[in-house]
């Protein structure tokens, strides 16, 4: 197996902190790692928007306990990748870096691998980026303190203006490129129906509440707007009916012609599955479709400002 050698970083990650305005808008990252038989060198320097990052790390950890941050030139992105035919769900979280950084500068290995894979714990993220959002200032670090690690420094200050530092290491792993292709986007299936979703604070209620009832739940819609929440059992059926919720354009074109409007399709899913996903979502979204593959599974493209997450759910078997 490929290991990873790293080393300390002669550059730290600083962030200051303006008194007038409270912000933090500044990050300068230096990541140096050699992986055989290449080496990797990545450079990111950046003015680092916290709120929508801290709200984007919660987020992920509520979707994920472990997954893979993926740094290239123009994007972050934040992977769950489960097999979706043994019953996993997948995940991929886009964060478009000019959205989030004013400068950005990054060298792979080579032109044609100009990207870094880092494995991590999701709440370990969380929970440093956290106590950043009233830091004075903050720098971070990869490390080898036994193990590769990022270190997150922050400067806090006291109720005596005296300041006082706070030190995370998130242990990570750095994927060798031989498994790359393991992460890559995930193919969007084409879809029989695909839907708006309603609010997804709504939906997340009535699952909740199904979830007490059975562990597996149908989701079905069709192309006039209309999408269905059932549970069956040998004892009862029950039905949540959201109407009027509207179809994207292109999608209701594409299918109109050769299915009828009327028409359901549906797929039944682990309910406890899609209830972690809807937990993880802190604000209602600006944009929210559901796209479903008759009896094989349901993806969830959303869109939060400047982050896009798509989630997989395959049917139950």
């Amino acid at each position: 197996m490929t290991s990873a050698v790293l080393k300390c970083c002669p550059v730290d990650v600083t962030v200051n902190r303006s008194l007038s305005t409270g912000k933090l808008h500044r990050v300068e990252l230096l990541l140096q790692t050699k992986l055989a038989p290449g080496t990797l060198d990545v450079l990111l320097s950046k003015s680092f928007l916290c709120a929508p990052a801290v709200g984007v790390s919660n987020m992920i950890a509520k979707l994920a306990k472990t997954c893979t941050l993926r740094i290239s030139p123009d994007k972050l992105n934040f992977i769950l990748s489960d097999k979706l035919a043994s019953g996993g769900v997948s995940m991929w979280c886009e964060l478009e870096q000019e959205n989030f950084f004013s400068e950005f500068q990054m060298e792979g290995i080579s032109a044609a691998n100009n990207e870094i894979y880092l494995e991590l714990t999701s709440e370990n993220l969380s929970r440093a980026l956290k106590t950043a959002q009233n830091a004075r200032a903050l720098k971070i670090k990869l490390t080898n303190k036994h193990y590769p690690c990022l270190t997150v420094s922050i400067e806090l200050l006291s109720v005596s203006s005296s300041s006082r530092i706070v030190t995370h290491d998130i242990p990570v792993k750095v994927i060798p490129r031989r498994l790359w292709k393991d992460l890559q986007e995930p193919t969007v299936p084409d879809s029989d129906v695909s839907i708006y979703l309603p609010v997804l604070k709504t939906m997340k209620s009535v699952v909740e509440k199904m979830k007490n009832i059975s562990n597996h739940l149908i989701i079905e819609a069709n192309l006039n707007g209309e999408l269905n929440l059932k549970i069956e059992t040998e004892l009862v059926c029950v039905t949540t009916h959201f109407k009027d919720l509207g179809n994207p354009p292109l999608a209701s074109e594409n299918a109109s012609q050769a299915r009828n409007p009327e028409q359901m399709a549906e797929v039944h899913i682990d309910i406890r599955k899609l209830l972690q996903f809807l937990a993880g979502q802190q604000a209602n979204p600006t944009k929210a479709v559901c796209n479903i593959v008759n009896n094989k599974i349901v993806h969830f493209d959303l869109l939060h400002e400047d982050v896009s997450l798509q989630y997989f759910i395959p049917a139950l078997s």
